[in-house]
């Protein structure tokens, strides 16, 4: 939180591999954040199921974060999130001014963090995870930057052949079976598939 100009800002929390709910405070702006593209029993469920991950000690209440001027002007609140202990702090924001938008939260953990006891896997957190992506992919899409064309096609997984250097607890996906090189899997035969 820099735009606060406070280096003591943050609070302690516990909020470490916590599944949890968002709870939308009242009269929250939802058009045009990330918010507006969850279908709608999804987004009515962020506030009544733990379908997103929380994993931090440190975040800051939503007192804290009113007091704060230079905070509280660039950013607005859309959720709050409550601690192991009870204790409500700031999960969502979203700049008054900006296409920025601040997570406390984890929208990429339900698909791809394993490590985590408690990170939920249903299809509904999944969908979160989905929903986010999509709202934040299409944000970036909107920008005129673009990299050089040569530099993209250098740089893709195609590239390269993965291998997996992860140990279990770690956030890693599973490992994959097979380390052949890529071209060699892209020219594997298609399976048969019946005809009626």
């Amino acid at each position: 939180m820099i735009i606060s100009e406070d280096k003591n800002i943050l609070e302690e929390f516990s909020a470490s591999n916590q599944a949890s709910s968002l709870q939308f405070v009242e009269n929250a702006k939802i058009e045009g954040t990330i918010f507006q593209s969850f279908p709608p029993d999804l987004f009515k469920k962020l506030s009544s199921e733990c379908i997103v991950m929380q994993d931090h000690h440190f975040g800051i209440s939503p007192e804290k974060f009113q007091s704060n001027q230079k905070l509280s002007s660039f950013w607005e609140i859309l959720t709050t999130s409550t601690d192991e202990k009870d204790e409500v702090y700031v999960s969502t924001v979203s700049s008054r001014n900006y296409p920025v938008t601040g997570f406390q939260w984890h929208p990429e953990t339900n698909a791809f963090g394993w490590g985590l006891t408690n990170t939920p896997h249903t299809e509904d957190a999944i969908r979160v995870t989905q929903s986010a992506a999509g709202f934040l992919v299409s944000e970036a899409r909107k920008s005129s930057n673009r990299p050089n064309a040569q530099e993209v096609r250098d740089n893709l997984i195609y590239n390269y052949i993965p291998t997996y250097d992860g140990k279990a607890g770690n956030q890693a996906p599973p490992p994959p079976i097979a380390r052949t090189p890529m071209c060699q899997c892209r020219a594997a035969a298609a399976p048969s598939v019946p005809t009626r």
